[in-house]
């Protein structure tokens, strides 16, 4: 697929860019190029191959579930303007 330079300008005004003119044709062969490998790559045969995470065969490293930060919601709350059953009460921002 190839686009032409009234297509990356109706797309540069959809998606509210702003390109210089000397830039469009530049713009017009890089998307084209793109377009051009997914569609090379939407015929590849993928059957058999197993969906991947991550593109590297690495774990990764996870830390301890362990709780690290003491409990200071009364002490938070005894500062707030107005609190009730453990909520901040806030003044109503949306009718």
């Amino acid at each position: 697929m190839s686009l032409t330079t009234d297509d990356v300008k109706k797309i540069a005004h959809l998606a509210r860019l702003g390109i210089a003119e000397q830039d469009i044709e530049h713009y017009a062969k890089d998307l084209s190029g793109m377009l051009d490998l997914m569609t090379q790559m939407g015929s590849l045969d993928t059957q058999g191959v197993k969906p991947m995470a991550h593109p590297l065969d690495q774990t990764q490293r996870l830390r301890a579930d362990v709780v690290t930060e003491t409990d200071q919601r009364q002490r938070f709350q005894s500062i707030a303007p107005q609190t009730e059953a453990g909520l901040y009460l806030v003044p109503k921002v949306i009718d």
